[in-house]
């Protein structure tokens, strides 16, 4: 099963979510900015993503820089880290398919072919 985090009015977004359309693949969506994921979410989905916690921020976002977290986020712990997450969706870096042992963050539609297509 995958599931597909998003926030609807992101360009990157909808092309990730045309992309799977497009290729006929069920897929739930959650809207990460009206259901931010739990912290726990946010750590299961951590554990099977070979990317550091460090790559779900959003850091392009005003969120981002308005909380000065690219000055903060070295000296933060992971608890720390998973804490902000789970307390804005604009925060988390979009959109997140999560598989069952695979996690892809942003769009590239060539990483998308090899993984879901496979």
């Amino acid at each position: 099963m995958i599931t597909f985090y998003e926030y609807p009015k992101c360009t990157t977004c909808r092309k990730g979510k045309k992309f799977l359309t497009e290729n006929d693949l069920d897929f739930t969506v959650i809207d990460m900015v009206k259901h931010v994921p739990s912290r726990d979410t946010l750590k299961g989905i951590l554990d099977k993503s070979s990317h550091s916690i460090d790559d779900f921020f959003n850091t392009r976002g005003t969120k981002f820089k308005d909380l000065g977290l690219k000055e903060k986020l070295p000296e933060l712990s992971e608890e720390e880290k998973l804490e902000y997450l789970s307390s804005d969706g604009m925060l988390i870096k979009r959109p997140i398919v999560v598989l069952d042992d695979e996690v892809l963050l942003g769009f590239k539609e060539e990483t998308y072919k090899n993984t879901l297509l496979k």
